[in-house]
């Protein structure tokens, strides 16, 4: 975490996100009857050109097909989900504003520093709203990244484990791999979700596949697991790495890996084995909100909630869903195409709650360190 948001977040966060909260709940019962997209469009062509940060290459593209659409100026640029948080902190403090759209940036960090300081808002489409979960409106999830067990098709007939607790056993030690949690702290604030909200089946599933009571000194089951985890050795890298890592044909010990469903496009790019397992207990892995967040001091707000609204529908978000992405408007579903079949098992996903994500963030470096403590060559 910034220093920045360490001395002021825990006095903040909270009255701050209420009244966030309060306002944007009061506001609602007008807003929809009082939005008009033909008038938010014409003042929107009137603003100076946006940029959207997102985590995905695929933004410039969107960008430039939203500009032809609504003859509003944006232009995007790719940006890792640490690199948002921190550009935004830094132009907020500057008053100077480059980013007026940020997709898919770091949860925890949101709801932790961003929000609670005003650094950025959320707004939620009026006359999309009702298409949109509720938890899922304030702030707004545009679209949701399912990070899925992942395991080599050409080894294996069927997914080779049915538990997460199998991770822990010898036979995987060295032979597993995930994105790097210190590169990629979603996955320590993962843990932290786990811990928060399903440490009961964690133990549950321990007990399911070996008949007896999980006895640990750690804190919880889910620390339990993640020690032995840890101790197995998991490559950490890259995207790239860890998909081919599981996924590369000819392998004869292919590695068992958790990452994005992006990733099983790769199957026709480059000949990857990736499939998905389902059916592992008590999760087969876990659905991480991406929001869509405006600058706080943005010089184009009508033009920034028109990109944002542009990606709650089905023509701007299109490029990503194809990629198993799952859209924040309920009624857009993934298409035919997509490589890794995750909507048939979207209830073996852990949601990702945001509602505690800035506890996410307090502990983020205590399970960095927790991890490198127990990592094991």
């Amino acid at each position: 975490m910034t220093q920045y948001g360490k001395t002021r977040r825990r006095q903040a966060a909270a009255p701050a996100l209420s009244l966030i909260f309060s306002l944007a709940l009061g506001a609602a019962a007008h807003a929809e009857d009082a939005f008009n997209l033909d008038a938010l469009i014409e003042a929107a062509k009137k603003e100076p050109p946006i940029t959207v940060y997102a985590v995905t290459g695929k933004i410039v593209d969107t960008a430039a097909a939203f500009t032809a659409k609504y003859g509003v100026q944006a232009s995007g640029k790719k940006v890792n989900e640490a690199t948002q948080v921190e550009l935004m902190i830094r132009e907020h403090q500057a008053g100077n504003v480059v980013g007026d759209v940020s997709v898919a940036t770091d949860v925890a960090s949101a709801m932790g520093e961003l929000l609670p300081e005003g650094i950025a808002t959320s707004w939620t489409p009026p006359d999309l709203e009702s298409d949109i979960p509720e938890k899922s409106r304030n702030p707004l999830v545009v679209v949701s990244d399912p990070h899925v067990w992942t395991y080599n098709t050409e080894k294996y007939d069927k997914c080779p484990v049915t538990n997460i607790w199998q991770l822990t056993e010898p036979q995987w030690k060295g032979k597993l791999a995930m994105l790097d949690l210190f590169d990629k702290p979603l996955y320590a604030d993962w843990f932290n979700q786990i811990e928060t909200h399903h440490d009961a089946d964690v133990a549950k599933a321990y007990e399911d596949l070996y008949g007896k009571k999980l006895e640990s000194s750690e804190k919880s089951a889910t620390a339990a697991w993640v020690k032995a985890f840890a101790e197995n050795a998991p490559l950490l890298a890259d995207s790239t790495t860890v998909a081919e890592a599981a996924g590369a044909p000819g392998q004869a010990e292919p590695f068992f890996v958790i990452t994005s469903t992006a990733k099983y496009r790769d199957n026709e790019a480059k000949g990857l084995k990736l499939g998905l397992c389902s059916g592992v207990q008590p999760f087969s892995g876990f659905l991480y909100p991406g929001f869509g967040l405006i600058a706080g001091q943005t010089k184009s707000p009508n033009a920034a909630k028109l990109f944002v609204r542009y990606l709650m529908t089905d023509e701007g978000i299109a490029p990503q869903t194809v990629d198993g992405k799952i859209s924040g408007n309920s009624k857009i579903g993934l298409p035919a195409n997509e490589a890794s079949d995750v909507s048939d098992h979207l209830n073996e996903l852990m949601a990702f709650d945001a509602a505690t994500a800035a506890d996410d963030l307090d502990k983020r470096e205590s399970w960095q360190d927790f991890w490198r403590v127990n990592y094991k060559k």
